[in-house]
């Protein structure tokens, strides 16, 4: 499955004789597939199964549906002038109780639906199968231009992986120094402490609180995790399958161990790559927000 961006507009219009059918999709991010109609009369009962096809082409985002309709020949539909007329007289009257004036709107009667009536089962039937290859014709080109987006957003996040791949190994190749400087400031340190006392250093002593020390230092773990992360924020690009939500969790990971890495090492040096690093981690978590 390619990736996608979560906001593309797709269109599709089709004249077969009979109805111009115009289909426009508009669409943004969003945690969950959010879908939003806007039929005519004539194809409000429809929209069922419309969802289930927009289904197959999305999985996620706040998405718009916009279908215009012109028919020609034979009105597929027809209104029921009797009730429309019953309705108008009765809010008529109900507006001159209150000694107001009513206006009508016919406009309004364009949307109740109880107003209007197919012109038979066969005909909605082949109507639907019209609409619903029309409605696949837009979401294909909606889709298109999704991952027309999705192609400028990957480019970009993939440097961002790269220039934090180089800032981690840069970490690797500090942290040893790091260690040996803060193994030296506490043999200093003690042998200072001890002279002032008028003792002498114990070995023993200062290899405890080396190990002590070096286990507060480590950071191996979190550098193996990270590497980790950047290769499965690689693989996740390639499959594109439900990418926007295990790009985000990954990289809510990784900030969580590059935070760990700045707490542990203590080092102007290493300070500055993690700020840096949790900066373009916190520009990825917005470019991936976009990503379905």
């Amino acid at each position: 499955m390619p990736l996608r961006s979560m906001t593309g507009f797709g269109r599709f219009q089709q004249d077969n004789g009979d109805v111009v059918q115009t289909w426009e999709i508009r669409s943004v991010n969003s945690r969950f597939l959010d879908l939003k109609w806007k039929l005519p009369p004539q194809a409000r009962n429809m929209e069922a199964r419309f969802e289930k096809i927009v289904r197959r082409f999305a999985s996620r985002g706040r998405v718009e549906i916009s279908l215009n309709l012109q028919f020609s020949g034979v009105s597929r539909v027809s209104f029921d002038a009797a009730q429309a007329s019953a309705m108008l007289d009765a809010v008529k009257a109900f507006a001159s109780s209150r000694g107001d004036i009513f206006d009508v709107d016919y406009m309004a009667l364009m949307h109740l639906s109880p107003l209007w009536t197919s012109g038979g089962e066969e005909d909605d039937e082949a109507l639907f199968d019209a609409l619903a290859a029309g409605l696949e014709g837009a979401l294909a080109d909606w889709n298109e231009a999704r991952e027309t987006e999705a192609v400028a957003l990957s480019r970009d996040l993939e440097a961002r992986f790269s220039r934090m791949a180089e800032w981690i190994s840069a970490i690797e190749e500090r942290a040893p120094e790091v260690k040996a400087a803060r193994f030296e400031q506490v043999r200093e340190r003690l042998s200072d402490m001890l002279n002032s006392l008028g003792g002498e250093l114990e070995e023993n002593r200062f290899l405890q609180e080396v190990v002590i020390l070096a286990d507060k230092l480590d950071v191996t773990e979190e550098l193996i995790r990270l590497h980790s992360h950047l290769v499965r924020l690689a693989s996740l690009m390639e499959s594109g399958e439900d990418a926007g939500r295990k790009l985000d969790f990954t990289l809510q990971e990784s900030f969580r161990e590059i935070n760990t890495c700045g707490n542990k090492i203590q080092d102007a040096q290493v300070s500055r790559i993690v700020v840096d690093c949790k900066n373009e981690l916190e520009k990825c978590r917005e470019q991936v927000q976009n990503l379905e």
